[in-house]
């Protein structure tokens, strides 16, 4: 999906009156049913509350917000990503800090904060397994998917090592509070790695999609997975027969960025702090099983929808954020070494 007006065409941007700029704001994101929820649940009702125009846009690749704004030639408002993003925008001086003058973010969960964006929704990696596999009762602890001989089959892990480190740590009996310490030392990621290498024989595939292991546990090739609870829950949605456990899960946290530069800053604002508004928080849930980063937001949403959300207190309680700092310093040696241990 490209822009869907002729943005790239600059005689008609340069025909185009101060007065209709700024009635309009250029939004990117990463297609598919992800931009589908957000175009339903926060740019429609913003369009139609405030009268600006959202214009959208994909794959706002870092690379690709860099090239503009060294160029002067941004054509992006806000842009979406996760923590990875975020940090490497950051460290290329790519995205404009948010402060509390811009928007409110007081009654957002302290974990998902971040200077440079504002948080928009929460996804976990958490164990999804098949039912039929375990009929009385599948694995629940990162321990319980590490354990072959409680729990016997084959199984599918990301080919990434993000959030699969820190599970684990957690099932190498790592306290919660202490991950990112143990992660922190040479000897710390050894152990993690070896922790993942000790599973290895056990691992039917490697997955690099997150409908990948959906699929594999619907077909029967693996009997358990770590996955994104959003990707699960469409399984089941789908009819699948899956179950996700929810006694430990390492949540991440998406984001929206203003670039530095962007044309339309002011209307920029303007939508952020229509998103981070708990009602809108919760309007997003509707769409896409991801959970709301302020607690605010369960005021607005029933029992049924918060079974199917990761950030209910309650499984925060038993949850860690992914340190994205952590990863923004570690990835390329971490993402070598793991590579490196599958190939083994």
């Amino acid at each position: 999906m490209r822009l869907f007006k002729v943005l790239l065409i600059s005689g008609a941007l340069a025909l185009s009156s101060n007065a209709a700029k700024a009635e309009e704001m250029v939004f990117a994101s990463w297609g598919g049913t992800y931009q589908e929820a957000i175009v339903k649940a926060w740019l429609n009702p913003f369009s139609e509350e405030t009268g600006i125009e959202i214009i959208e846009d994909t794959e706002p690749e870092v690379a690709r917000i860099k090239a503009m704004v060294e160029t002067n030639s941004l054509e992006w408002d806000v842009v979406t990503g996760g923590g990875s993003t975020i940090m490497r925008g950051v460290a290329d001086n790519l995205f404009e800090p948010i402060t509390a003058d811009m928007v409110d973010q007081s009654h957002v969960i302290e974990g998902a904060k971040n200077e440079y964006g504002v948080p928009t929704e929460i996804f976990s990696t958490v164990i999804g397994y098949s039912k039929d596999a375990f009929p009385d009762g599948g694995p629940q602890t990162f321990a319980d998917f590490w354990d072959v001989e409680k729990f016997p089959g084959k199984r599918a892990m990301p080919d990434k090592p993000a959030t699969v480190l820190e599970a684990a740590l957690l099932a190498d009996g790592v306290p919660f509070n202490e991950v990112y310490a143990v992660l922190g030392t040479p000897e710390g990621f050894q152990r993690a790695l070896k922790k993942v290498a000790s599973l290895r024989d056990h691992v039917a595939i490697w997955w690099s999609s997150g409908a990948q292991p959906v699929q594999a546990i619907g077909s029967g090739e693996v009997v358990m997975a770590l996955g994104w609870n959003g990707r699960f829950q469409a399984g089941i949605d789908e009819g699948l027969d899956i179950e996700m456990s929810w006694a430990e899960s390492i949540a991440q946290v998406g984001y929206f960025m203003i670039p530095r530069g962007a044309p339309n800053r002011e209307q920029a604002i303007k939508f952020l702090n229509y998103v981070v508004q708990p009602e809108a928080q919760a309007r997003f849930s509707e769409y896409v099983a991801y959970g709301p980063v302020t607690e605010k937001a369960w005021e607005f949403i029933d029992d049924e929808r918060k079974a199917r959300l990761p950030s209910t207190p309650e499984r925060l309680e038993n949850a860690i954020f992914m340190d994205i700092k952590w990863w923004a310093d570690n990835a390329t040696m971490a993402s070598e070494e793991y590579t490196a241990m599958l190939q083994q």
